[in-house]
C-alpha cells in the first residue's frame, strides 16, 4: 500500500482510505470489525467516518458507525498508527440530532466533537471535517450556482473556522478538513485561516470518479497549488462502476436495490458511460471496479481515495486496485469516453 501526504500536516496516509458508512445498518458490528482488521493488515492506516453515519440517515441508527469503530479501537495498542477522520453535520440534517437547529456554529461543533470522541472511544480525532457547507450551494448532485440563497441567520465560514480552531488548540482535533465544498468555499476557508492565524484546512472530501470529474474544473488547481489533498469519495459511484446494475439488474442486498432513492449514479448518460467503462476494463483484462479506483489514484491532487464495501470479499477486490497500473493506451481510451460523457452523474 503506497502512502501519500495528507495536505501539509506531515502525516502520511494510505492512498486507499477505508470508508464506513454502511456499518451499523447494512453491516453488523462484527462485519465492520472484520473489514477494519483486514484493511489494516493490508497496510491501510486511514479510516473515514461521520457523526451522521450510517447512511441513509435514520434516528434509530444515528451514530452507530462511530460506535462500531470505537468498539474496535478499544483495547488496541496502535491508536497512534491510525489516522481517524470524522465529520460534523451541517444544516438540513434530518432528523435533528441536537437540541435546536443543527448548524456549523460553535455550540453545535463543540457538542458534536465531544459526542464523536465518546462514540469513537478515543482522546483525539486526527482529521475533523465539516460534512457539507452551512450555506445553500451546489453539492450532493447539483452543478453550478445561478442565484444566492443565503439565509439571514447563516453562520459565516469565519465563525465555523474559529470554532474548529478552538478544537485544535484544545487537543481534541489534530487537523481540519471540509467536505462537499466549492472553489469559493475552500478559498474562503484558506484565506480567513491564514489572515487570522487559525488552523489550516488540509483536505477536501468531494465526489470524484469516472462518472463525476467535476472536481477538475476549478478545485483541482486549488488543491495542487495550496496543497489541500482531495479525499475522493464514491470512486465507484456507489458501486455502479462495477457494472452490477447494468441491464436493470437489482442484486440482492445491494444499495440501489435496498434504497431506491439512491439514483445519483443511474442517469441515462451515466448508464451509457458505465457500459463503456466496464467494457473497456474487460478489454484490458481488468476488474471494472479496480480500474475505476486505480484511475482516481493516477490523479496528483488526491491524498486518498475512500472505498466502502458491504462484504469482505468486495473489500478484498477493491483494495487490490492499489496494485493496478494503468498504461498510456487505456488512459487514452478513458479520456475518449470522458469526452463523450462529461460529468454524467454530478
Amino acid at each position: 500500500m503506497k502512502m501519500r501526504n495528507l495536505g501539509r500536516t506531515g502525516l502520511r496516509v494510505s492512498e486507499i482510505c477505508l470508508g464506513s458508512m454502511t456499518w451499523g445498518r447494512q453491516n453488523s458490528e462484527a462485519e465492520g470489525h472484520a473489514q477494519l482488521d483486514y484493511a489494516v493488515a493490508q497496510g491501510v492506516n486511514f479510516i473515514d467516518t461521520a457523526e451522521m453515519y450510517p447512511v441513509p440517515r435514520d434516528p434509530d441508527y444515528y451514530g452507530r458507525t462511530e460506535e462500531v469503530i470505537g468498539s474496535w479501537l478499544q483495547g488496541r495498542g496502535d491508536r497512534d498508527k491510525l489516522i481517524i477522520a470524522t465529520k460534523v453535520s451541517g444544516p438540513r440534517m434530518t432528523p435533528t440530532i441536537r437540541p435546536g437547529q443543527v448548524r456549523l456554529d460553535r455550540a453545535n461543533i463543540m457538542a458534536a466533537v465531544d459526542a464523536s470522541l465518546k462514540r469513537l472511544r478515543t482522546d483525539y480525532i486526527d482529521l475533523y471535517q465539516t460534512h457539507w457547507p452551512e450555506r445553500p450551494s451546489n453539492f450532493f448532485g447539483t452543478l453550478g450556482v445561478t442565484e444566492l440563497r443565503d439565509r439571514p441567520d447563516m453562520v459565516p465560514i469565519e465563525e465555523t473556522l474559529e470554532a474548529l480552531d478552538a478544537l485544535v488548540k484544545a487537543g481534541k482535533v489534530r487537523h481540519l478538513g471540509v467536505s462537499n465544498e466549492t472553489s469559493w468555499g475552500l478559498m474562503r476557508h484558506l484565506h480567513h485561516g491564514e489572515r487570522a492565524g487559525l488552523a489550516r484546512i488540509e483536505t477536501i472530501q468531494n465526489p470524484y470518479s469516472l462518472l463525476n470529474r467535476s472536481f477538475e474544473i476549478g478545485l483541482s488547481e486549488i488543491a495542487l497549488r495550496e496543497e489541500v489533498g482531495l479525499l475522493a469519495y464514491s470512486p465507484l459511484g456507489m458501486g455502479a462502476l462495477s457494472g452490477k446494475y447494468l441491464n436493470g439488474a437489482k442484486p440482492e442486498g445491494a444499495r440501489f436495490t435496498l434504497f431506491a432513492d439512491f439514483n445519483r449514479y443511474q442517469t441515462p448518460s451515466g448508464i451509457q458511460a458505465i457500459e463503456k467503462y466496464v467494457a473497456l476494463a474487460r478489454k484490458y483484462g481488468l476488474v471494472p471496479e479496480q480500474m475505476a479506483i486505480a484511475f482516481t489514484l493516477t490523479r496528483p491532487f488526491i491524498a486518498a481515495t475512500i472505498i466502502g464495501a458491504t462484504s469482505l470479499d468486495q473489500l478484498k477486490i477493491d483494495l487490490k486496485a492499489a496494485e493496478v497500473e494503468l498504461g498510456d493506451e487505456i488512459m487514452a481510451e478513458i479520456e475518449a469516453i470522458h469526452r463523450e460523457h462529461v460529468i454524467p452523474c454530478p
